[in-house]
């Protein structure tokens, strides 16, 4: 249900900056993935209002799945709206939410934290930055990335069980 009503607010942030600004396509990304992502973008927003931002929970410096999605369902959407993708809206629709509940179910089947936008992103980061992925000297060691983070493919099924059911207690708390 959260995927359908995702695709709703992302169509409906587009259709209201394209009312306002025509043809401003950064505009109508920026006001869908807004929209559609929700508290994900504006609670880094608020926090710097506050004066209590801290880089290290930056939502868009370690962007989590929802917000990805919304980003490139924005994307997508404002390309249709500009009559630039060869597609109905409706059917966009239909693709759109399908993938986000066939992700989500796959996710939550397989209890998998990985984005199914990884592999891309390993790409198109060692393609436009020049990552290298460095190899672990120990086999049970986590191979940490080049912004000092380790990944949850890197770690052994046993560990990122634990850390599952360590964040699972935590939500039942």
């Amino acid at each position: 249900m959260k995927e359908v009503t995702r695709t709703w607010k992302v169509t409906a942030g587009i259709a209201h900056a394209n009312s306002h600004y025509k043809n401003a396509w950064l505009i109508m990304v920026a006001v869908g993935w807004a929209r559609g992502a929700g508290g994900g973008l504006i609670s880094n927003f608020e926090q710097l209002v506050r004066g209590v931002w801290k880089p290290e929970s930056n939502e868009l410096l370690k962007m989590s799945y929802p917000v990805k999605v919304t980003l490139v369902g924005a994307v997508l959407f404002t390309l249709q709206h500009a009559q630039n993708l060869p597609i109905s809206r409706h059917n966009l629709m239909f693709f759109y939410t399908t993938f986000l509940v066939v992700t989500k179910v796959t996710m939550m089947l397989t209890q998998s934290a990985v984005s199914p936008f990884a592999p891309f992103e390993s790409v198109l980061g060692r393609i436009l930055f020049g990552w290298q992925q460095t190899p672990s000297k120990v086999k049970g060691e986590a191979r940490v990335s080049s912004n000092g983070t380790s990944s949850v493919c890197d770690r052994s099924a046993g560990e990122a069980s634990e850390s599952i059911k360590k964040r699972q207690a935590k939500k039942t708390e």
